[in-house]
């Protein structure tokens, strides 16, 4: 009967009455409990040789096994636009599985290896809800592998939403990939980005609590959720992302191929216990136009936190840093870190006497921004190799501390 069903595929398309494999003609059902594993990999390998793509129609598919899209392939649901779950465990509103095309994932339950999907070489998936029905709303989370791993050259995820992913889009080992329209609550990592050798695009990604805001799931997130993971990236274009209740928004350390650099253009987090974290920088820069960061709980809550092994260059420029947080920047390395119209705003929120940017080694470049509280503004320390701070603003005066707690006062 299944062969049947292959060879009446190839032979309606064949004679080109339709251009795409349809998965229920491989014994596909959307009904929540039947495996679809193996009706959805066959489909896609006869796409692959037949090179069409795959649809997929509205339903809930569940899955015990993982999936390889072959190379050229397009998987594609119904969804046109991400769909809106925030609220789904209220009385009366949609549940995750109401309409559209959605895949149910149980693979991999209780371990991080192998993802659940992986794309080739020119392929990509579009309009699809990945939801695990196993995952735990009111407590630690359970480890799950990657959603979505992109490999090979051009991969693409288009209109995606990774409701409840514990872990979302391993992003690495591949060329000029492109994300484009996901949204959700990945708990444990969203977008993780590596050994890219040629430039990756992110567009349009937006990490929200829609899956839950039980206290301690979100309280676990908080403490050990990373939105977006960056490591080696050359010419990464990012534009207009954003996260809310990680531990560190956007994460850029060096692994064993390199670090980032790129162009990360209207991005922003809020309520991360860091919103950006710099271990590493590329000597050419990581770039950071028009972002807003927001920082108000954690043990320390801080906009920027450059660490003590960077030893690249970190930009900001016509960026906003507002809490009320400890600092909005903590400063350390030999790289060098700049600000260029910049706003800070509620700074030294328990009131110890904290700079809005506080540097404890490298080169500090801060020009032209607006510190809008009566507070000090930059704290040098001794191990700051060179500082420039000028054409600021403040309600009265610029405060700058030098290292020998000399306050030097720009006027307005």
């Amino acid at each position: 009967m299944l062969l049947g069903l292959i060879v009446s595929g190839i032979v309606a398309l064949a004679s080109g009455s339709k251009g795409d494999v349809d998965v229920s003609s491989f014994g596909a059902k959307g009904d929540g409990v039947f495996d679809n594993t193996g009706s959805f990999q066959r489909a896609m390998d006869v796409a692959g040789k037949l090179h069409v793509n795959v649809s997929v129609g509205s339903g809930n598919f569940r899955f015990l096994g993982r999936l390889s899209v072959p190379e050229g392939v397009a998987l594609r649901g119904t969804w046109e636009s991400v769909p809106a779950h925030n609220g789904i465990r209220d009385k009366g509103l949609p549940k995750p599985t109401d309409g559209g095309t959605t895949f149910l994932v149980e693979a991999g339950e209780g371990s991080e290896a192998d993802p659940f999907l992986t794309l080739n070489t020119n392929t990509t998936l579009k309009g699809v809800v990945f939801y695990y029905p196993k995952q735990v709303v009111d407590g630690v989370p359970k480890p799950y592998p990657y959603s979505i791993a992109m490999r090979g050259k051009n991969p693409a995820v288009l209109d995606v939403e990774l409701l409840n992913s514990y872990n979302g889009i391993d992003a690495s080992q591949n060329e000029r990939h492109l994300i484009r329209n996901v949204q959700g609550q990945p708990l444990r990592r969203g977008v993780y980005v590596d050994a890219i050798y040629d430039i990756g695009r992110i567009e349009n990604v937006h990490f929200n609590p829609w899956f839950s805001m039980n206290p301690k799931l979100f309280e676990w997130q908080q403490q050990h959720g990373e939105a977006f993971i960056i490591g080696r990236a050359d010419w990464e274009y990012v534009l207009n992302t954003f996260c809310f209740g990680y531990n560190v928004g956007y994460h850029f350390l060096e692994t064993k191929t390199g670090a980032c650099n790129g162009n990360f253009l209207g991005i922003g987090a809020d309520d991360c216990y860091s919103a950006v974290k710099v271990d590493q920088s590329a000597p050419f820069g990581i770039l950071i136009t028009n972002g807003e960061f927001t920082a108000f709980h954690g043990p320390d809550p801080t906009m920027v936190n450059v660490s003590a092994s960077n030893t690249g260059v970190v930009r900001f420029s016509n960026c906003a840093f507002w809490g009320p947080c400890n600092q909005c920047a903590e400063i350390a390395g030999s790289g060098t870190v700049g600000f260029s119209d910049c706003t800070f705003v509620q700074w030294d929120g328990r009131h110890e006497g904290r700079s809005a940017i506080h540097a404890t080694g490298g080169t500090i470049l801060v020009r032209g921004c607006d510190f809008r509280e009566d507070k000090g503004a930059v704290n040098l320390e001794k191990g700051v190799r060179r500082a420039i701070v000028t054409d600021c603003v403040g309600p009265k005066q610029v405060k700058v501390v030098a290292a020998d707690r000399s306050v030097l006062k720009e006027s307005n």
